[in-house]
């Protein structure tokens, strides 16, 4: 991971130097907010993909957390992002806003300190890159039962709600697995540690419902252009069995992407490798963030 500079409450300097303090309630206690975003090279210039709608999310993570007001409006975050990355200078990029509870907050409580901000910006990695595209993940159901809506908030991004995804990618990578997929506590499928869940079967995507998952911005550009290629989409409760008999599985997000699934606990999923439909969205999505399809105009802000 190489990153040259940062933008931290308002200033932009070396990334060597944009450190936090060991006395820091929001590094001890997680009580922070994230976006993870990425910027792409398009015929036009770098381009961030969907980046309003990341900073927009960014802005409510940190009103459901409780934060009574934002340093910077969704307006100058938005070029808080674009000035990092025309700083940085790098081609294809991942880009990292963080919001966390400072000078205070030890009582745990918000109003006691206030937030700070930072933006940046590292060369591009891969997430769910352990195996080819065309092979797909090995995932597994994971023993971590996904944070109950009542106990954490689920549609924020808090970056303490993530020692839950730690846990269960950790444990499913130790038994040889790539990937985990974590129930909520009725046993329904949810999401993996970081990527929203399709299924494709007899020709439509089923995707769980967004009662205990974070909506992610990449499942809805999906559901998007799924739509686009004439697939019928439908939100709906998934049992573990469901996975297991789907024609295709794959996952999405920012850092993932667009990824097929072709084993779910040892079973085979379809034919055992990424499918039609599957890779139809990943061409299309990969179309899309590269400034060539038709909604690109709408969704990639050039820097």
């Amino acid at each position: 991971m190489h990153s040259r500079f940062t933008w931290i409450n308002g200033e932009m300097i070396d990334t060597a130097q944009a450190t936090v303090p060991f006395l820091t309630a929001g590094f001890h206690y997680g009580i922070a907010v994230f976006e993870g975003i990425r910027a792409y090279q398009t015929p036009r210039g770098l381009g961030v993909f969907r980046l309003r709608e990341h900073m927009q999310r960014f802005e409510d993570s940190s009103h459901i957390l409780g934060f009574l007001e934002m340093p910077h409006s969704v307006d100058e975050m938005i070029e808080a992002v674009c000035s990092t990355v025309r700083a940085n200078g790098f081609g294809d990029c991942y880009i990292r806003p963080l919001l966390w509870l400072a000078d205070g907050g030890w009582n745990l409580t918000l109003d006691s300190g206030r937030p700070h901000v930072a933006v940046t910006v590292w060369e591009e990695s891969v997430y769910l890159g352990q195996r080819s595209p065309e092979q797909g993940l090995k995932a597994c159901v994971s023993s971590f039962t996904r944070h109950h809506p009542a106990a954490m908030m689920t549609k924020a991004k808090v970056s303490g709600n993530y020692v839950n995804s730690v846990m269960a990618k950790t444990e499913a990578q130790r038994r040889g697995f790539d990937e985990a997929i974590l129930l909520d506590t009725q046993g329904y499928v949810t999401e993996c540690t970081g990527a929203n869940l399709f299924v494709v079967r007899k020709g439509k995507l089923v995707t769980p419902p967004a009662d205990a998952i974070l909506e992610g911005i990449t499942r809805d550009t999906v559901v998007t252009l799924a739509q686009d290629l004439g697939l019928p989409v439908q939100e709906a409760t998934l049992s573990r069995d469901h996975l297991y008999v789907a024609d295709e599985v794959f996952v999405c997000g920012t850092a993932a992407e667009v990824v097929g699934v072709s084993s779910i606990d040892g079973r085979p999923i379809g034919a055992g490798v990424t499918g039609p439909v599957t890779r139809a969205i990943h061409e299309a999505y990969l179309t899309a963030v590269r400034g060539a399809h038709p909604r690109s105009d709408d969704w990639v802000t050039i820097t």
